[in-house]
């Protein structure tokens, strides 16, 4: 899934505090706004793929107008792909035994088809 949500960045000393204010204790820190961007996009990473592993409640995006916004932060948008964090993270090989007709089996090993990689293929793309 795609997600878009409002973060905001406070500099405070050599520090760049980050917080998503939709996801309730989604915070982190950086040395560098660049820094605390990405740490910030790592963590909702990790806060929407756990709610959504555990089938929690996944709030919508506020309009920034109504967001506790503390005087001068910096506001950004930042976007989270839950299923490129997952492959990004979890890259361990699962074995799965799928049922084919013989005659798509032995055809597949003439032509040299990596089936496990085809059926990889379609899965990405069945899941977006």
């Amino acid at each position: 899934m795609k997600y878009m949500y409002t973060a905001t960045f406070i500099t405070e000393d050599s520090t760049v505090y980050a917080r998503v204010p939709d996801l309730p204790g989604c915070i982190t820190t950086g040395k560098s706004l660049q820094e605390a961007i990405n740490m910030i996009t790592d963590a909702a990473s990790i806060w929407l793929v756990s709610a959504e592993d555990d089938n929690d409640p996944i709030p919508a995006a506020s309009d920034q107008s109504v967001l506790d916004v503390p005087e001068g932060a910096t506001v950004s948008i930042i976007q989270i792909d839950t299923l490129a964090y997952r492959a990004a993270i979890d890259t361990r090989a699962v074995r799965k035994n799928v049922s084919l007709p013989a005659w798509m089996a032995n055809l597949a090993d003439k032509k040299g088809l990596n089936c496990s990689q085809i059926l990889q293929e379609g899965l990405m793309a069945k899941l977006g």
